[in-house]
């Protein structure tokens, strides 16, 4: 018996989420040079060396790597941190700028996670078509 592949709209999701995932990586590393070499710049641009690490997965994303997806997950983090202590810390716009750091992390974090878990579920799904789903009783 051949295994079904995935309806049209279930694929459209997973690559909704890709792209969804790869535009708040590419926005984020625009907002952090952006904002380090001409919006609101904090010294001579070095902290602008801090993008380094996001364009790292952004070739993983673009391959659709599902282990990129996963750590890239976790790594958010870090710019998410960053966004929260400048919005309360800095003044304006680099306030401004924080909370659109915050927004495309929360963006980027929803966007890996959504792609991780509707690929599993398809792989899933595409391994066993003719099984009944089992759901546990409320």
């Amino acid at each position: 018996m051949q295994a079904t592949p995935p309806t049209p709209s279930s694929s459209h999701t997973v690559q909704l989420s890709r792209w969804v995932a790869v535009i708040s990586t590419v926005g984020l590393i625009l907002l952090g040079l952006l904002w380090e070499l001409w919006l609101a710049p904090t010294g001579t641009g070095t902290l602008a060396l801090k993008v380094l690490p996001l364009c790292i997965p952004l070739a993983g994303l673009l391959k659709n790597r599902m282990y990129t997806y996963r750590w890239v997950s976790l790594m958010v983090w870090l710019y998410f941190t960053e966004g929260v202590v400048r919005a309360w810390s800095d003044k304006a716009p680099g306030n401004w700028l924080a909370l659109l750091e915050v927004l495309l992390c929360i963006v980027l974090f929803v966007a890996c996670t959504a792609h991780i878990r509707l690929r599993l579920k398809h792989a899933k799904l595409a391994a066993a078509p003719d099984e009944p789903t089992i759901r546990p009783a409320p």
